[in-house]
């Protein structure tokens, strides 16, 4: 039978999930009440936090702090966030995004999980909190390796990521057969910094091309110290599948997800419409 346990602060709900292997931490709920309602979840604790701290949004510097709790229609009614607004508009309707939160969908499975692709392309770092402790930054690829083997390492309390020195650096396109909101056939984001001209520290990131958001880092290196040229794309779409294990389901075949990844990543590079 599931229970229901409301948590006063982010160091309780962290020593909560840290002893009881049956716990889950409830956000906005888009996840954990589909498994709910589907009949997949019914035995635990349901934790719901009530700290401010869950779901504080601080984004007035270069260094931005987003709690786990906070929320897409959130992201997208910060200015300060502009960047980041097509990766938030991703997420469902207007309905979904009420609700669904940035550390819900660091937890979304393939073919979901569209924000995260963002945050991975921009070098996030996830704040982990275990037991009682204090909190610790975690690379958001190395959080994203330990959740594919299974291994969590404790609550998420937020996200923390950079911003683009130049907001156009940062590109996100999301492939979908239902618009707006339809499920990801994939999704791609790319953070394209340059200096002189010519792409330095390139991070491209997929969603929907393996079990969890993956870098592609074939992209990244023929992309590295070029200008962005017809050249430097064409490099770029040759090395488009280093990396990619894209699984077969209802919104398309792994052959498909092969074939048109490499068009989707040239038209994002070269900064064409969706």
């Amino acid at each position: 039978m599931l229970g229901l346990r409301s948590c006063a602060t982010l160091a309780e709900a962290a020593g909560i999930l840290s002893g009881d292997r049956q716990a889950v931490l409830v956000g906005g709920g888009t996840l954990v009440m589909r498994d709910v309602n589907e009949g997949r979840l019914t035995e635990g604790t349901l934790l719901r936090v009530t700290d401010p701290a869950f779901r504080q949004l601080n984004a007035s510097g270069g260094r931005i702090e987003l709690g786990a709790g906070v929320t897409m229609a959130q992201v997208l009614a910060s200015r300060d966030l502009a960047f980041l607004h097509p990766a938030a508009r991703a997420i469902g309707g207007p309905a979904v995004r009420n609700m669904a939160t940035i550390g819900g969908n660091l937890f979304a499975e393939t073919p979901y999980g569209d924000f995260t692709v963002a945050l991975l392309a921009l070098d996030a770092q996830v704040v982990v909190q275990a037991g009682y402790g204090t909190g610790r930054g975690v690379p958001l690829e190395e959080f994203l390796a330990g959740r594919e083997r299974g291994t969590l390492p404790g609550l998420i309390t937020g996200v923390q990521v950079s911003r683009p020195a130049n907001p156009a650096d940062f590109r996100f396109r999301k492939i979908s057969r239902v618009k707006p909101k339809g499920i990801a056939v994939m999704s791609i984001a790319a953070h394209l910094p340059a200096q002189g001209g010519r792409i330095m520290q390139a991070r491209v990131a997929y969603g929907a091309m393996a079990p969890v958001p993956v870098r592609a880092r074939g992209v990244e290196r023929a992309l590295e110290g070029k200008t962005l040229d017809a050249a430097a794309i064409q490099a770029a779409q040759q090395a488009a599948l280093e990396g990619c294990r894209p699984a077969t389901d209802a919104i398309a075949s792994e052959w498909y997800r092969r074939e048109v990844l490499p068009v989707h990543l040239g038209r994002l590079l070269a900064g064409e419409a969706r």
